[in-house]
């Protein structure tokens, strides 16, 4: 039986939410949930959740990392839940980890706990984009904020595993983030990068824009933390925009309600889309480990989305794919 590691204690509002996506996990999927936490906390909460609890196992973990702590304040909290489950999985008694918790204390504890695999220089966060006919594969989205070109080098490898073996790309389509498509266009990252790609990247198919990105001209998208997360951060917050403008408008007198009624599937169809919960979590790819990371203010069905992508990762031996990549 797959187990997976939740972390308890990672998001917002925990640890309601990542009790009830461990019910809904362990029952929907058939697999074994290890919820990690401070176990009287735990215990009083889940025995509120309906349903069968007979494959959702509580790790106690007195301590719990903040969306404010930094490495000194996660140092001092010996027994936290993100390093105790990261443990877990180290230890074999998990095949993957997923947390809502601190981005930068998940990439500390990973690199801690896993080491990186062989030869990668850094890890990378990646996430899905929904583009035109698909999905894309961009990163990094925030793990390296500064990045020289060997790092996006190992980032569009990575990107191109992680397309091929979860997405069932064939031969993903590889681009480089810029403010223009010729080569010379860019910061002095981009400009210096362009021609390593060329070399050593398959099927680079250049710079690429924003329409380019979301046209979907290509199933993996490269470019440096700082970059992916402004654009992820920008991309969530249109994609609400346009949704919540859809309704306002939608609800503005009998007519428009007619119209929102005789379209309500492609409407729910759009919103699914857009939807981040629908993804969950960004692995983090490099790192010698299965290990995703959500947002903060994950509720219960983004988390059970990104135990689905933990679920998948391991059926479709990721690890062992990305391993085979880079150290060849």
């Amino acid at each position: 039986m797959i187990t997976i590691v939740l972390d308890a204690m990672g998001s917002d509002n925990r640890p309601l939410p990542e009790i009830e996506a461990a019910v809904i996990s362990a029952n929907q999927l058939g697999i074994e949930i290890l919820l990690v936490g401070n176990e009287p906390e735990l215990v009083n909460h889940i025995s509120k959740i309906q349903g069968d609890k007979s494959r959702v196992k509580i790790i106690h973990a007195p301590d719990a990392l903040d969306m404010t702590d930094h490495i000194q304040e996660a140092r001092a909290k010996k027994q936290n839940s993100m390093k105790i489950g990261m443990d877990l999985v180290k230890n074999g008694e998990g095949q993957a980890f997923v947390t809502a918790g601190n981005t930068g204390m998940a990439m500390y504890f990973a690199t801690k706990t896993f080491g990186n695999i062989q030869d990668v220089n850094r890890p990378a966060l990646c996430s899905l984009f929904p583009v035109k006919n698909g999905k894309c594969v961009v990163l990094d989205i925030g793990a390296n904020a500064e990045c020289r070109p060997e790092f996006l080098v190992q980032f569009a490898q990575m990107g191109s595993v992680y397309a091929r073996i979860m997405q069932n790309k064939k031969t993903p389509r590889v681009g480089l983030i810029s403010n223009g498509e010729e080569e010379g266009k860019g910061n002095d990252l981009v400009r210096e990068t362009n021609p390593i790609f060329k070399e050593k990247v398959q099927n680079f198919i250049g710079n690429i824009e924003g329409k380019e990105l979301f046209g979907g001209k290509v199933d993996v998208a490269v470019t440096d933390g700082f970059t992916g997360n402004v654009i992820l951060k920008s991309t969530e917050a249109v994609a609400k925009l346009i949704v919540d403008l859809l309704r306002e408008n939608l609800m503005k007198s009998f007519r428009t309600k007619i119209g929102a009624l005789l379209a309500k599937p492609a409407f729910q169809d759009l919103k699914k889309l857009l939807d981040p919960s629908e993804i969950g979590a960004a692995p983090l790819l490099g790192i010698d480990g299965l290990v995703f990371v959500g947002h903060g203010r994950s509720d219960a069905k983004a988390l059970v989305s990104a135990i689905v992508n933990a679920k998948q990762a391991v059926e479709l031996d990721l690890l062992n794919a990305l391993r085979k990549e880079l150290i060849d």
